[in-house]
């Protein structure tokens, strides 16, 4: 799994000052935290973050964390601001090739079974494999529209005129089989979003459509509704404290 966590962060920086959002205190524990008591039960032992912004607070979080000890995490730090398509191309240069490959954003959780997600994945026997998440309100996001085979069809861009309509949105959770590593790892561009998935054949992803909690801590608001949200998640977090050491 590679996490994308290098970004500023900077509509929350009046919250969360310096302190970047991996590291946000969730509840009375980092997010970093949460988002492994998700990923860790669901399978995951390698975790790699691909990091820019406070990296060396976040590397020194990640040697200082409290972990199962079957659970790797290591850091690939990016010397200049490359994009969600630059940081994946350079984390995937430590990473064996040959095998599927899981990316997510790391600033937003989606309270999704992650094992349902892969069966999807596979079943389709599609490359490339994109979370997507059903919310009540698509105006914060770009749109995602999926025909009757779950194939994409459409990225539309936010639009502030949508507020109050539902629909499904991308949850920043990706398969990629090896041959779609390739293409990514071969394309230009500094946008996973813009400059890959546009440029690929029609319907070459497959959407897995949820519904399910979505959390994306971005905003001053939206980082309230978080801290609430994993209040009430405390027991899965007890549940991987226990098995750390």
């Amino acid at each position: 799994m590679i996490v994308l966590a290098g970004g500023k962060g900077t509509r929350i920086r009046g919250v969360l000052g310096e302190v970047p959002k991996l590291l946000a205190p969730l509840d009375g524990q980092p997010y970093l935290q949460h988002l492994l008591a998700w990923l860790y039960p669901a399978g995951f032992r390698h975790v790699q973050f691909a990091l820019g912004y406070q990296a060396h607070a976040i590397e020194t979080a990640l040697q200082q964390l409290s972990k199962p000890a079957d659970l790797t995490l290591d850091a690939v730090i990016e010397a200049e601001p490359l994009g969600t398509a630059g940081a994946i191309r350079l984390a995937m240069q430590a990473l064996p090739s040959g095998t599927p490959l899981a990316i997510m954003n790391g600033d937003s959780y989606t309270d999704a079974d992650l094992a349902h997600f892969y069966a999807q994945h596979r079943r389709s026997g599609a490359s490339i494999s994109m979370l997507c998440v059903e919310v009540e309100d698509i105006s914060r996001y770009g749109q995602v529209v999926l025909n009757d085979q779950n194939r994409v069809v459409q990225f539309a861009e936010k639009n502030p005129h949508a507020k109050g309509h539902s629909g499904l949105i991308n949850a920043g959770l990706y398969i990629l089989e090896p041959q779609a590593r390739q293409l990514l790892a071969d394309s230009l561009g500094s946008s996973i979003e813009h400059d890959f998935f546009t440029t690929l054949p029609e319907h070459a992803i497959h959407g897995v459509p949820i519904s399910a909690p979505f959390i994306d801590f971005g905003t001053p608001e939206s980082y309230q509704v978080a801290q609430t949200f994993f209040a009430q998640r405390q027991p899965q977090l007890a549940r991987y404290m226990e098995i750390a050491p």
